[in-house]
């Protein structure tokens, strides 16, 4: 008997045209920087040209679309498509900026605060000895913690690594040596309550490298004055807010279902991109 295993709606599938919220200046980057690439490995063929390519790459991290649809669409294969991805997102992560260079880059442009956030992208529950690790008891799902520096406005200057979930925001931040990079640029940074602790200094008179506001405790309530504090701290911090969500309108970071090994450099990709989004 003759098998039949094709798809039910038949072996060629429906294409169809889709319109990405992209600016043409990322385009044309991207595919500069895929060039650029191309010409420096010494790579004499590939089977679309770089914009081609570029906007494949776009698709699947703007939009979360498939590999495989990607690929069916454009008579490659998916494999093909998985390798543009991770071989773009390794270009784009090379340009992330680093801790000390982002530091140093406010402090010379004068400015002497930046904000501090973090946040959890959401992840597959895990499987083995990774699952408890990867869940986050305040968030009550299973990511990845980031760490983020913004400027006043919400322009993202830098990310950490993405680390798992259970790892604490104080914890993340002692391992970059957040604070001992801060003092040494001149900077303070401003942070949410989950910050608390993380600016130990001895000396009693040395200006703090982070500032949080008062916590209630459970036999002492916060006067008016911290209250008022707090809710001014609030408003100042709100763009590292901003800066979040422009980076999760990449909706790759909706749920990230690929190795959390790689998701450090995807963050980090993402970031170039969301800046030159931001700043057009």
């Amino acid at each position: 008997m003759k098998k039949n295993n094709h798809a039910v709606e038949g072996p060629d599938g429906l294409v169809y045209t889709a319109r990405l919220p992209l600016s043409s200046a990322t385009l044309y980057y991207l595919a500069e920087l895929i060039r650029g690439h191309l010409k420096k490995i010494g790579s004499r063929w590939r089977a679309l040209p770089a914009g081609k390519i570029a906007t494949i790459v776009l698709a699947v991290l703007r939009c979360d679309q498939r590999p495989g649809d990607l690929a069916g669409g454009n008579n490659i294969h998916r494999t093909t498509v998985t390798r543009w991805v991770r071989e773009v997102v390794g270009l784009l992560a090379a340009r992330a900026p680093r801790l000390d260079w982002a530091c140093k880059m406010i402090a010379r442009k004068g400015g002497g605060i930046v904000l501090l956030g973090g946040s959890l992208i959401r992840t597959r529950r895990r499987t083995g000895s990774d699952n408890r690790k990867h869940y986050s008891g305040k968030s009550k799902c299973h990511g990845l913690l980031v760490i983020a520096l913004t400027d006043d406005r919400g322009r993202l200057l830098w990310v950490s690594a993405a680390r798992p979930g259970r790892t604490s925001e104080i914890t993340a931040c002692r391992h970059d040596k957040l604070t001992a990079k801060l003092r040494a640029s001149g900077l303070a940074a401003i942070a949410d309550l989950g910050f608390i602790g993380l600016d130990d200094i001895d000396d009693p008179g040395a200006d703090p490298a982070v500032i949080t506001g008062y916590k209630a405790a459970k036999n002492r309530p916060l006067t008016r004055g911290q209250k008022l504090s707090n809710k001014a701290l609030a408003a100042v911090r709100a763009p590292v807010e901003h800066g979040f969500a422009h980076l999760k309108n990449w909706r790759v970071l909706g749920m990230l279902r690929t190795d959390p090994t790689w998701a450090t450099a995807l963050v980090r990709a993402l970031l170039v991109l969301t800046n030159r989004e931001v700043s057009r």
